[in-house]
């Protein structure tokens, strides 16, 4: 009996060890399964189909047509009134065009640039989201252990107070406390109630927000505390500052958003600058008319065309693109400052977090011992009051509370810095 016993605990830890969710197997899923990902995904396609359209304008077009029609003649007078000789004729036609652009004022150029660009823009975008995703896969992850911890430390809370409702009960009627004590024990226990209910609807919500960035799970307890990613973190703040000015996307996107507007102004420059054309057409035609029966016609033709006025809306158009430019010049310089302190904020996080999880750990070891010790004294009646007991379970319950959230906030902090260093990604991160 002993040895079945053995066997079903360690089957069933081993089952438990088998469909546990590591932090590294929840970004995973989120950055595979993200909807919102996957549409950034798609639109790197979107790029590389623009780049191919941009590179089009460098190859001549060519286009076959033909025509096929059907005279029937009922009348046919001269001038004098004399009926004429009616003779219907069925012309057929065919006809290649080769056209290709010789020079556009620079336009095309611009535009294939423009257009290369715009694809590191969709990369540069998609690596903002998958790092968006990612930070709120971790936040997800992090959010739902907290409040199922924190669910199991209020329903702990409300076990401990319960059997100490049913201990100043019995020492009531030996009248070894007041009416006054139980009471107050009665009060704790309703407001360690209230708190419960608060904390389940709360784990209600994070299973939610879970299930929204992450995937369906049902069982909480397979999510492991213990982060199973290991990344390296700067050894100072200027190291944070120099990797975040080649990796941040928010940098590149403002770069690259400033380098597309350079594109459009010689794009709309190109609309008071001289063209070029060169287009060969090779007809043939058949039964062309009562005297004709075929014709083939070859023309190649030369077209140069500049524009000198269209109502001014192509000054206006090279003027609103030199704004844009110059607005998007202003955005860079803002975007350079605000990354610097981004990366100040998120290493300032960190340190402080840090700081404020070894506290937080002392202060739940003294508040145990001093639990423990008030607890003892109460019961061997030396001097300890219901109302010492109760602070005393307040102050432990709060400082377990404030461990659980400090050892998140500081998971957190630790994303936030390789976020706002460009380095939360699948690449750095090692997900596999």
């Amino acid at each position: 009996m002993k040895n079945i016993i053995l066997i079903l605990l360690s089957v069933a830890f081993f089952n438990k060890n088998v469909f546990a969710v590591t932090l590294s197997e929840a970004l995973l899923q989120a950055y595979n399964e993200n909807a919102e990902l996957n549409a950034e995904r798609e639109n790197i396609k979107v790029s590389k189909e623009d780049v191919k359209i941009s590179r089009s304008q460098f190859l001549p077009s060519i286009t076959l047509s033909g025509s096929k029609s059907q005279e029937n003649t009922k009348k046919l007078t001269d001038k004098n009134g004399t009926n004429s000789i009616i003779t219907d004729v069925d012309p057929k036609t065919q006809s290649i065009d080769v056209e290709q652009k010789i020079f556009q004022g620079f336009a095309g150029i611009a535009s294939m640039k423009k257009s290369k660009i715009g694809l590191n823009l969709a990369e540069a975008k998609l690596l903002k989201t998958e790092q968006d995703i990612l930070y709120k896969a971790v936040e997800a992850y992090s959010g739902l252990i907290f409040s199922d911890e924190k669910l199991k430390i209020n329903q702990n809370n409300i076990n401990l107070l319960e059997r100490q409702v049913e201990t100043d009960q019995a020492r009531l009627e030996r009248g070894q406390i007041t009416l006054a004590d139980l009471a107050q024990s009665e009060s704790s226990l309703a407001g360690a109630q209230a708190k419960f209910i608060l904390a389940k609807n709360e784990t209600v919500t994070a299973k939610l927000i879970y299930e929204k960035i992450i995937g369906p799970i049902n069982d909480l307890s397979i999510l492991n505390k213990k982060s199973d990613l290991y990344f390296k973190i700067p050894k100072d703040l200027n190291k944070a500052i120099e990797i975040s000015k080649t990796d941040n996307p928010n940098l590149i996107i403002s770069k690259l958003e400033y380098g597309q507007s350079e594109k459009d102004v010689v794009i709309a420059r190109s609309d008071i600058s001289p063209s070029a054309t060169l287009s060969f057409n090779s007809s043939r035609t058949d039964d062309t008319s009562s005297t004709i029966n075929e014709r083939d016609k070859e023309t190649l033709k030369a077209t140069i065309s500049w524009p000198i006025f269209n109502g001014g809306k192509n000054t206006a158009s090279l003027s609103r693109s030199k704004n844009l430019k110059n607005r998007n010049k202003l955005l860079l310089d803002n975007a350079m400052k605000t990354n610097e302190t981004n990366v100040a904020s998120a290493w300032s996080s960190l340190q402080s977090s840090r700081s404020l999880l070894n506290s937080v750990k002392l202060q739940v070891k003294a508040a145990e011992i001093a639990n423990e010790g008030i607890s003892v004294e109460y019961e061997s009646g030396l001097g300890r009051s219901t109302l010492d007991v109760i602070q005393s379970n307040s102050i432990l319950l709060s400082s377990k509370i404030s461990l659980a959230d400090s050892e998140r906030n500081y998971l957190l902090s630790q994303f936030s810095l390789l976020q706002s260093m460009g380095l939360l990604n699948s690449i750095y991160l090692k997900l596999q």
